[in-house]
């Protein structure tokens, strides 16, 4: 199978869904039998699953400890994930497990209690980000969040399952200019 075709069958793949499990911690997942779906997983002859997405919504995880070590344990590729869904959980910060995982296209944190806007910046250095997902969260209060969302990850084009439309990029740019001060340069001088 050549490169191209892998990587098509892993799109087309279902996800390994453990949302509705009332995990606590990612460990836990190990021992957890992922829902099933409409399609059957297919697995690879270690039998890790041959999927791109992992479902982890609506339980109980307050953090992603270990996440990297389990993920290796359940997907044959970890390093070609590219949508997570952590939706609904009690998750208080962005990990930065997740900026590990450069494939990643599609996160899902919606409904968690992530209090500090600043933690969207660790996202910015996913290449891949295209669709994001954060309301819900105690951030999604603070003045100018969408602004400061769409300045700090540029390349996405849904924030809250919303299409990004050139006008919302505008008035983001507009934001910034006013509330984002440049850092400044510092120049040294030499003694005369």
């Amino acid at each position: 199978m050549s490169r191209r075709d892998y990587m098509n069958t892993l799109v087309q793949e279902p996800p390994l869904d453990y949302s509705f499990r009332s995990i606590h911690i990612i460990p836990d997942l190990v021992s957890e039998d992922p829902r099933p779906g409409l399609r059957p997983l297919r697995h690879s002859k270690s039998g890790k699953s041959l999927t791109q997405s992992l479902w982890l919504n609506n339980n109980v995880l307050n953090d992603l400890e270990h996440f990297n070590e389990v993920v290796s344990q359940l997907l044959a590729y970890p390093q070609n994930l590219a949508w997570i869904d952590l939706s609904f959980n009690d998750l208080t910060s962005i990990d930065p497990v997740l900026t590990t995982f450069c494939n990643l296209s599609v996160i899902y944190l919606h409904g968690n209690s992530i209090h500090r806007l600043s933690e969207v910046n660790k996202l910015a250095v996913l290449p891949r980000l295209r669709s994001l997902t954060l309301h819900g969260n105690p951030m999604e209060e603070e003045k100018g969040y969408r602004q400061y969302v769409l300045c700090t990850l540029p390349r996405i084009t849904t924030l809250d399952f919303s299409g990004i439309t050139k006008a919302d990029r505008t008035t983001a740019e507009v934001w910034k200019r006013m509330n984002i001060k440049p850092k400044k340069v510092k120049i040294k001088q030499n003694a005369l």
